[in-house]
């Protein structure tokens, strides 16, 4: 009787060890995991939720040049908001955005998917002529707007040098002190800076469709158009919206590049949403403000970024 009371402990104990090992292992990578995301959360929490939950705070403020180092700001509610959104200034800027980012989305969209697929194919030089495209995204957006406003300065600019030279022009255009040639610039000098990186993510998209599907077209006699409208587009939407979602969130919140360039002007031509927030901010030194205009500014990146990663899960889904 023993000895079967024993074989049958027996018997139940080695599983018991493997299970007891088991979760001894998990708590150990999950302890190891917290350990290894700790400088993670650490520089979220103090780099990105800190500033974003003081920035709230001041902006239910009375914040200003004053009082916020004493630390005697006054709770004003939703004060701050109201005489943002009542003042023209910011509805300006707010369209001045919309334009920008239109603009500079569509043109990077549309040349940076015709440079991914023009690199498709190789060819001799493919890799370094791919490389010196990249220089415009990798340079620092403060070195480009500095490249940028010389060559668009309209006493020594080269660019307005090329075109007296052509003919094109009879006398120099001032491209960064007139309302519409400054929002030109800016948008170009962005261009030079998205259209590499519109390249980079589509042409990854590009490699993934597989050369028989075309080669089957070919066959079949579909023209170069038919093969782009019907396999190439198609395959190619789940990168496309990811590119463009990202255009814009990149796009809208461009501030060093304008700053560097225009400032904001002239007469506020260029002065979009981080420029106007920057401005109330740290030009009129009203904190509350600025702080109501940053948390407005926020809310179209943080609604496209929720719906980035939703639509990111989505697809790990399918």
């Amino acid at each position: 009787m023993n000895s079967v009371l024993s074989d049958g402990t027996g018997q139940n104990a080695g599983p018991r060890r493997q299970i007891k090992a088991a979760s001894s292992n998990e708590m150990r990578a999950r302890r190891l995991g917290l350990v290894l995301a700790t400088p993670a959360l650490v520089y979220i929490v103090v780099f990105l939720l800190f500033p974003l939950i003081y920035n709230l705070y001041l902006s239910i403020t009375d914040a200003n040049g004053g009082n916020l180092i004493s630390g005697d700001m006054k709770f004003n509610s939703f004060h701050n908001y109201s005489v943002v959104l009542h003042d023209f200034n910011f509805w300006e800027a707010l369209l001045l955005s919309v334009i920008f980012t239109v603009v500079c989305l569509i043109f990077q969209y549309l040349i940076g998917f015709g440079l991914a697929i023009f690199f498709r194919k190789p060819f001799p030089g493919n890799g370094v002529i791919r490389a010196l495209l990249l220089v415009g995204w990798i340079l620092p957006p403060v070195v480009t707007g500095t490249i940028f406003k010389w060559m668009f300065d309209s006493d020594y600019g080269v660019i307005n040098y090329f075109l007296l030279t052509l003919g094109i022009i009879n006398e120099p255009i001032k491209w960064l002190t007139v309302g519409f040639s400054a929002m030109t610039a800016v948008i170009v000098a962005n261009l030079w800076i998205g259209i590499p990186f519109n390249m980079l993510l589509l042409l990854s998209g590009l490699h993934t469709i597989d050369d028989t599907l075309y080669e089957a077209a070919a066959v079949d006699g579909a023209s170069a158009w038919k093969q782009f409208t019907m396999i190439t587009f198609p395959l190619m939407k789940p990168v496309s919206i990811s590119v463009l979602l990202l255009g814009v969130i990149n796009t809208y919140k461009v501030f060093d590049l304008i700053y560097t360039m225009t400032k904001g002007g002239p007469v506020n031509s260029t002065t979009t949403l981080p420029i106007y927030s920057y401005l109330e901010t740290f030009k009129i030194f009203n904190f509350g403000n600025g702080a109501a205009a940053s948390t407005l500014t926020l809310i179209l990146p943080l609604l496209l970024s929720w719906f980035y990663v939703r639509s990111l899960n989505e697809e790990d889904v399918k």
